[in-house]
């Protein structure tokens, strides 16, 4: 009996990944210019989201990290891939040091390298961060966003400083940022349900007893915080290829807190509905912009309100957080919904 549930599970997992894939492929082909790039947003933001629920989420770990990763891996993608004459016109401020200029790869070695050196920073991270819990583990990650951007101000040998880094390859398309989509998805949910998932969920639900049943939290934790950080690398990789242009303005803590955004309205601790959460709000937003427009309203015209979307927008997440305390999916995954329905029967 449990073999034939695993493998009506793996097969439905297949059929999902096929039905994705070909709808990449479809879309990629067929669909406008302005909806592919909504895509590779809503795509982008998926890896960014299952990674960081990975951490906060799963884990129960209340960083507010993601930021700082995310500009580390779009600035190493940047200077991997944009060539030395470019950074030789565009750096104003200073000369570009010889060893950046030295520093160049492919789009796909320039994301395994984001993601790398980003886990290692998290690495090196994780000895002081994880000495507090709770709030003070939050202002301690917190402040390590605020570090990174600093420094990117601050260095403009390597990162131009405040000006930022332009005309960076334009790599991003549907078959990276949804391939990877798809591989960081895959990867976390792998993770989740294994026995390292179910020492995170432990430490989640209970640290003290998590310790005293023989869990090294430290080590669970380490590696949530190496992995999270990993994806939010190749991300901010991604990122930059498809904008084309980076500056530390695009790296501020409002990017976490519409990470954070996301997580919540799908679920803590749920991967479907950190995806579900994603496209509802990247998604959502972008094609609310006719809000700010003006519109016709049973015949009568109305003046331009930019902002609309966003008061509209706001009023329906207070009104599914009413309703929905846990967010949309909660901790459930899509094959608990159809466990359930068949548990119903």
């Amino acid at each position: 009996m449990n073999d034939s549930i695993f493998t009506r599970d793996r097969l439905i997992n297949l059929a999902l990944i096929i039905t994705t894939m070909w709808f990449i492929w479809f879309a990629q082909h067929f669909f406008d210019e302005y909806t592919i790039r909504i895509m590779n947003n809503v795509a982008i933001f998926i890896i960014l989201a299952v990674s960081y629920n990975l951490i906060n989420g799963i884990t129960g770990q209340f960083s507010l990290e993601p930021n700082g990763f995310i500009a580390i891996g779009a600035y190493v993608t940047a200077i991997l891939t944009v060539d030395a004459d470019g950074m030789l016109y565009q750096y104003d401020i200073e000369d570009p040091y010889p060893w950046v200029l030295a520093l160049q790869a492919n789009f796909g070695w320039a994301l395994f390298f984001s993601g790398t050196i980003s886990a290692l920073l998290a690495l090196s991270l994780a000895f002081p961060v994880f000495r507090v819990r709770g709030d003070y583990l939050a202002i301690v990650t917190l402040g390590f966003g605020f570090i990174i951007r600093i420094l990117a101000i601050n260095s403009p040998e390597i990162t131009n400083g405040s000006l930022g880094i332009n005309d960076i390859p334009e790599a991003s398309n549907l078959y990276w940022t949804g391939g990877l989509a798809i591989c960081a998805v895959l990867a976390i949910l792998n993770i989740i349900y294994s026995k390292f998932g179910r020492a995170m969920k432990a430490v989640r639900d209970d640290e003290d007893a998590a310790t005293a049943m023989g869990i090294n939290t430290f080590k669970i934790k380490t590696m949530a915080f190496t992995t999270s950080a990993f994806f939010e690398g190749v991300g901010g990789g991604l990122l930059a290829a498809l904008l084309t242009s980076i500056s530390p303005d695009l790296f501020t803590f409002f990017l976490t807190f519409q990470l954070l955004i996301i997580i919540v309205l799908g679920g803590l601790g749920s991967t479907t509905g950190a995806i579900l959460g994603t496209i509802f709000v990247m998604a959502g937003l972008e094609y609310m912009r006719f809000l700010d427009e003006p519109m016709n309203l049973l015949g009568f015209e109305t003046e331009a309100m930019p902002g609309m979307r966003m008061v509209v927008f706001s009023l329906i997440l207070i009104f599914v957080m009413l309703f929905a305390r846990e967010g949309l999916m909660g901790k459930k995954e899509l094959k608990d919904l159809f466990k359930k329905k068949k548990a119903n029967k």
